[in-house]
């Protein structure tokens, strides 16, 4: 990933569409290559031109791409083709995948005020919808294509008292896996809380984990909440409840950390089923407009994961999207062994839900020749598969004496297919799009939604799309900013 090459300035990778930071409408876009980087280049007519970097390494670029890929069309389509991508979400016959992951925001309410949060939760909240409205909400599901496997998020959903409830109620609608997006307060507060939600049927923690020191915690979240994040992650692993670490990324603040937040989650095994990483994304409350200098790419984090991890994990083990757009995300599985030895799986000949291509000769396999909406719906059985907790499967319940040693970890119970000497472990990450990098052709493959208001599914992105005066054209609110001093 990181061989690089030299190509004239401005030489044009493909056209596609975006939109205008400022009024949000529809303009024609180009990916140049420059300086070997590859930029997203824009003209609204109105407020003039845009540029802002999307990938670092040309060659890179260029290979984990690849081919062309069949459109999906969703099974159920609930809007109509009028004013275009991204405007008509429902989704509408022009999307391009089917549905893997939807999202319900379940609450505006926040136990925290992060000086980074996607979703801006807000001081004056609207009333929780209801567990009947919720209920009404998995049912437009069902109609829409589904089960789907459902994401709970907010706002903080673990501030609501009818958490385990609701999942009772979701599960007994037919979805079989639930994740749940929180800051883990609750939970380290709360040593049997989450028991309740083990009980009530709830499948992964998605635990927000921005590094491994208190002072990442103080400048991306507002406090010191390292202990707590351990906490919670004990609480979890005594419930046996699989835990995904989820660091969003920022650069100059925890990047530098990647290593750490491997060797702690390889610790903590196998309660964490993994790491997610998820790159900053300049939607709902962030600082003012972001220089590319704010921004880390995929090809960049491959190649610090190889290089903190000194080796443990190399750039060969990761693939590109397969069910979803290969610009979208990345992803690589692993076996982890009593002694903290990292091993990486054999490259399966067909894709899961990451793409069957190893990063070092990024040959793209993509989605060719897979069945209509089979992407999707690998996606969904190796997040059922890898992220949920085995039962059975115990770690040690006081956490690593020291982040650094994975040994001492027990492995008494594994899945099914895995000898009682290993199990499974996955690194991955997620690049989001923002109101400067928006890419319709990357939206239009998306498998990661969000019910809207008027239950229809809208493509996470376009769900969370900020302009520069915090105008939104789904999220039913205005995004708050904060002090463009607050992480820099």
């Amino acid at each position: 990933m990181t061989d690089r090459i030299r190509i004239e300035d401005g030489s044009t990778l493909g056209a596609t569409e975006s939109v205008c930071p400022v009024c949000l409408q529809r303009i024609a876009a180009l990916r140049i290559a420059q300086d070997d980087s590859v930029y997203l280049h824009k003209t609204c007519p109105e407020h003039g031109a845009f540029k802002t970097v999307i990938w670092r390494g040309v060659a890179s670029y260029r290979s984990w791409g690849g081919a062309n890929r069949p459109a999906s069309r969703p099974p159920v389509c609930n809007s109509k083709v009028d004013k275009g991508c991204p405007f008509d979400c429902g989704l509408c016959p022009d999307h391009r995948q089917h549905t893997c992951c939807v999202v319900l925001d379940v609450t505006e309410r926040c136990n925290l005020a992060c000086p980074v949060c996607f979703a801006s939760a807000v001081s004056t909240p609207k009333a929780d919808p209801g567990l009947d409205e919720i209920e009404a909400w998995c049912r437009a599901l069902l109609a829409s294509g589904g089960p789907f496997n459902i994401h709970l998020s907010g706002g903080e959903p673990t501030v609501r008292p009818d958490l385990p409830e609701m999942i009772r109620r979701i599960r007994a609608l037919g979805f079989s896996y639930i994740q749940l997006n929180t800051n883990g307060l609750r939970m380290a507060l709360e040593a049997e809380y989450a028991g309740e939600l083990k009980a009530a049927g709830l499948s992964c923690v998605f635990l927000q984990f921005d590094g491994v020191t208190d002072g990442v915690f103080q400048t991306m979240r507002g406090r010191h909440l390292l202990e707590t994040k351990l906490a919670a992650i004990r609480n979890c692993a005594q419930h046996e409840l699989g835990v995904v670490l989820v660091p969003t990324l920022v650069p100059g603040v925890n990047t530098g950390q990647i290593g750490e937040i491997l060797r702690t989650a390889i610790a903590l095994a196998p309660a964490v089923r993994a790491v997610h990483f998820q790159p900053i994304s300049y939607f709902g409350r962030y600082p003012a407009e972001p220089r590319d200098e704010s921004r880390i790419t995929i090809p960049e984090i491959i190649h610090m994961i190889e290089e903190q991890s000194a080796g443990q994990f190399k750039a060969a083990n990761f693939y590109p999207a397969s069910g979803e757009n290969p610009y979208c995300s990345f992803h690589g599985k692993f076996w982890l062994h009593p002694d903290g030895k990292v091993v990486p799986t054999a490259r399966p000949e067909a894709a899961s839900c990451c793409g069957p291509s190893p990063a070092s000769t990024l040959v793209q396999l993509g989605a060719a020749g897979l069945a209509q909406g089979e992407g999707a719906r690998r996606a969904q059985r190796f997040v059922k598969q890898h992220w949920a907790f085995e039962t059975g499967s115990t770690m040690r319940p006081d956490g690593p004496q020291d982040n650094s040693d994975a040994a001492g970890i027990d492995v008494t119970s594994l899945d099914a297919f895995l000898s009682e000497s290993k199990h499974s472990f996955c690194v991955s990450g997620m690049a989001f799009q923002d109101v400067w990098n928006l890419d319709l052709e990357r939206l239009r493959e998306c498998f990661l939604h969000v019910l809207s208001i008027d239950r229809k599914l809208v493509p996470l992105c376009a769900y969370n799309l900020t302009g520069v005066d915090g105008k939104t054209l789904y999220r039913p609110q205005f995004a708050a900013r904060c002090d463009a001093e607050a992480i820099s």
